[in-house]
């Protein structure tokens, strides 16, 4: 395996954005394959980035700086969609109306990327109407809601009802940000709420990762 692949790995995790770009293109030249990046260069910084995040470890200026780095390297490698090849499932990511930071939804759908899901992005400050209109045109797989403050939280407890209504109440919905993972999912009306950036991968990964997929 090329050892540049190692190289870039870690350049991501230390949050080196600059020579994550830098090595992703000479990868690139080089003829290595988009998916053989992702696979043996972002997926283990995700992967050690989720090892870090816990109470003693956890530093969120670290995890910003590796999504900005991962940013990047997505940018390189997608610079049209935030389609990766061979993608898992297809994953609309949102802060709702009234949420106007991103940050925290930036990053996820950094590590969605990374770990080959395609991600339609709709931005911040989304009515829940224009998430579920994304949902049904995109024919979306789950939905990951990203807030960062309390006054959102009336309207993440109105999307399944939405969903519902629109015909697609089967979509999963996976909550997280600092508003949202002090509640529980009963609460929001949510499947699932992650208390990190990686949780959402965690939860998809036994509906659409690789040994799903085989099985199928």
């Amino acid at each position: 395996m090329n050892t540049n692949l190692h190289v870039l790995s870690e350049a991501l995790v230390n949050g080196d954005h600059k020579r994550a770009l830098a090595i992703t293109q000479e990868l690139r030249g080089q003829g290595v394959e988009v998916e053989d990046i992702i696979r043996h260069g972002i997926q283990p910084a995700m992967e050690a980035l989720d090892n870090k995040c816990t109470v003693e470890q956890f530093n969120l200026l670290e995890i910003m700086l590796a999504g900005r780095a991962v940013s990047a390297v997505a940018r390189e490698l997608f610079p049209d969609s935030s389609c990766p090849p061979n993608a898992k499932a297809t994953i609309v990511v949102a802060a709702l109306e009234g949420d106007i930071h991103d940050i925290g939804k930036h990053i996820v759908k950094m590590v969605l990327i990374g770990n080959r899901y395609s991600v339609i992005d709709c931005g911040k400050d989304v009515p829940v109407s224009s998430l579920v209109d994304r949902v049904k045109a995109e024919k979306a797989d789950a939905i990951c809601i990203s807030g960062l403050i309390t006054n959102v939280i009336p309207r993440v407890r109105l999307v399944r009802q939405a969903l519902n209504e629109a015909g697609v109440g089967h979509v999963p919905i996976l909550a997280g940000g600092a508003a949202l993972k002090q509640s529980t999912a009963a609460a929001l009306n949510v499947d699932y709420v992650g208390q990190t950036a990686f949780d959402a991968v965690k939860y998809l990964e036994p509906f659409f990762g690789e040994e799903q997929r085989e099985q199928h």
